[in-house]
């Protein structure tokens, strides 16, 4: 390995330095020296000094250091180095004291000039070499810092460190009352973020970067508004942890937080009483591969139970949910099961080999559009692929049956809602034809941010493509919840165990579409995106509902849960109409299938768009 002539000559500059540092401190102690010339005596604490030095450096790497870089933590090693020679001195001056003749006062002298001297150079070699940077760099864009914390003074010390990104950082503003005109990486806190516009247009900022990486979607809707009004760009930085690791840099905007779309606080649910249903218990998840079903496995996977059963259609959906319980639950036996809820013969098979205690059905076509124009696959999987898995559940004897619903099934205007206020029946009716020890339970709620096909997964990737966000009308509201919430929610209403009853959670007011598209351009830190509407597709509702016009709520024992209200299920007159549908889907009847689906739901609104 050939020598890094770079390594000698930092070390023999700090050789250099320490040197100096020592005869210094012999001049401050014997002034008269200085007259007289230097005696042999100090030539020899001198030498015996450089020894020390260059032993310790050497054994501490510091002169790996990149003195271009230099920060804290290569200060610290310095000063280590600097203390354990200054020792050493003290100790060789104390055993040589007849021929060294030294005051006692000098080695300690020595280390605090040298260590001044040598973290000197290092710090005004660093900020040369910035300088240079920042000169051939260009222009700087002025960048008004929010947030004075951990996450702040790192942005601003990597923007201090690579003017490269052609980002000057000018100040702080930080609502922390301790905080104001005090300076953090030299920077001053200019003051509160309600001061955004006037101190802005006072110091010059051109830029406005969010460094609160735990703000809420309401503080960053203020600071974006604030910048708008000092027509100055914005911009968020990542999470702390995407930054240290590298995953990200201060140029990118960051993804953007789902829960700080929901414009209310997340649901928290209780989840005592759902240990006891699970924990122990063999797991059946239909749909175990989507984005609920994945979600639902996950926190099941929290409760210990025995087996957890996968089972889906899409083989790399499920083995993709394998693979991260085996990384992150590998004591929860799971097996995955490649099957479609249509098919009875193949899901009969699963029932009677590993006999599930608890099922949790999320397997559904979800797409609106997509089921208008194909009514019969709608009906297949939403209605008889329901049918199926409560039939298996009444033969098996499955202690718990939670269906996941949707405010879609409320006065459907689609196939697809209507498909899935049928499933809402089906499960019903089997619910009055259970044992004492099972329940059977629905769980509606409206769309799910960032599942797939999902609004904001459409809009970022639009975002990523440089725009437009298309929505389809300026008026079109919906109720959101996140992955999480629907989840924790699908778990809670199998705890809450009351046979028959379909569960709604309190999500809030509803939110337009379009103020959740400015809010994904404004979160994600984005610029110049136009928001486009391109026209209500076949089949969709301006306003969604939670509940029909004859349903009602009852409270349940959880704050954020309700039981809607539902009419009575005849069990023998909707196995009738279900033999009907299911021949009109296997002929590929869309007329057919419609007329059935008005008959089965009064309460639809096929044919008017509202």
């Amino acid at each position: 390995m050939k020598a890094n002539p770079s390594l000698l000559i930092k070390l023999l500059f700090d050789l250099g330095l320490w040197t100096v540092a020592a005869v210094l401190a012999y001049a401050f102690r014997k002034p008269s020296m200085l007259s007289s010339g230097i005696p042999s005596n100090v030539w020899g604490y001198v030498l015996i000094s450089m020894v020390v030095m260059s032993l310790i450096a050497w054994y501490y790497h510091l002169p790996r250091q990149v003195w271009q870089r230099v920060g804290t933590l290569d200060l610290l090693v310095l000063a280590r180095v600097v203390v354990i020679t200054t020792l050493i001195m003290f100790a060789t001056g104390f055993f040589l004291q007849e021929w060294l003749q030294l005051p006692r006062s000098v080695p300690l002298l020595a280390g605090v000039l040298g260590f001044l001297m040598m973290g000197g150079i290092r710090l005004a070699t660093r900020l040369m070499n910035e300088q240079v940077r920042r000169q051939v760099a260009g222009p700087q864009q002025r960048v008004l810092i929010v947030g004075a914390g951990d996450a702040g003074s790192l942005i601003a010390r990597e923007m201090q460190r690579h003017p490269e990104a052609g980002l000057l950082p000018i100040g702080f503003l930080d609502d922390e009352p301790s905080k104001q005109r005090q300076r953090v990486v030299g920077l001053t806190v200019f003051g509160q973020v309600e001061d955004l516009v006037a101190i802005a247009q006072r110091e010059g900022a051109q830029e406005v970067l969010i460094a609160v990486p735990s703000a809420t979607g309401d503080f960053v809707r203020r600071v974006v508004d604030l910048a708008h009004q000092a027509h100055i760009r914005h911009r968020i930085i990542p999470g702390m942890f995407e930054i240290l690791n590298g995953t990200v840099s201060i140029n990118q905007i960051r993804d953007v937080n789902l829960e700080d779309l929901l414009r209310r606080p997340a649901v928290r649910l209780n989840t005592d009483e759902i240990a006891g249903y699970l924990r122990g218990r063999v797991i059946l998840v239909t749909g175990a591969g989507g984005s609920i079903g994945s979600e639902i496995v996950r926190q099941i996977a929290a409760f210990t139970p025995s087996t957890i059963l996968l089972f889906g259609r899409g083989e790399n959906s499920i083995f993709s949910i394998q693979q991260e319980l085996s990384r992150t639950w590998p004591e929860i036996k799971q097996i995955g099961l490649i099957g479609d809820v249509r098919d009875e013969t193949r899901l009969s098979a699963v029932f009677r080999e590993y006999r599930p205690e608890v099922v949790f059905h999320a397997a559904a076509h979800k797409h609106v559009p997509l089921m208008e124009q194909s009514p019969s696959e709608a009906i297949l999987n939403n209605v008889i692929g329901t049918r199926n898995v409560v039939d298996l559940c009444l033969e098996y004897g499955v202690t718990r049956l939670v269906n996941i619903s949707t405010d879609k099934a409320v006065n459907p205007t689609s196939v697809m809602g209507a498909s899935k206020r049928v499933a809402e029946m089906v499960v019903s009716a089997g619910a009055a034809r259970t044992r004492e020890t099972q329940s059977f339970v629905s769980v509606r709620f409206g769309n799910v941010l960032g599942s797939r096909g999902s609004v904001v997964p459409t809009f970022m990737a639009q975002i990523r493509a440089g725009g437009p966000i298309t929505v389809t009308h300026p008026e079109m509201v919906r109720y959101f919840m996140t992955i999480p919430e629907a989840a924790r929610l699908v778990l809670q209403a199998g705890g809450l165990a009351e046979n028959g009853k379909v569960y709604v959670l309190n999500m809030g007011a509803p939110v337009k579409i379009s103020d959740l598209a400015h809010d994904v351009i404004r979160l994600s830190g984005a610029q110049n995106v136009d928001v486009v509407y391109s026209g209500i597709r076949p089949g969709e509702k301006l306003y969604e509902e939670l509940l029909t016009n004859g349903e009602g709520t009852a409270t349940t024992t959880h704050s954020e849960i309700f039981s809607a209200k539902l009419g009575k299920v005849d069990p023998g007159t909707i196995l009738e109409q279900l033999r009907l549908l299911y021949t009109h889907a296997q002929e590929n009847d869309a007329v057919a299938i419609r007329s059935d689906l008005a008959q089965m739901i009064p309460e639809n609104k096929f044919g008017s768009i509202r």
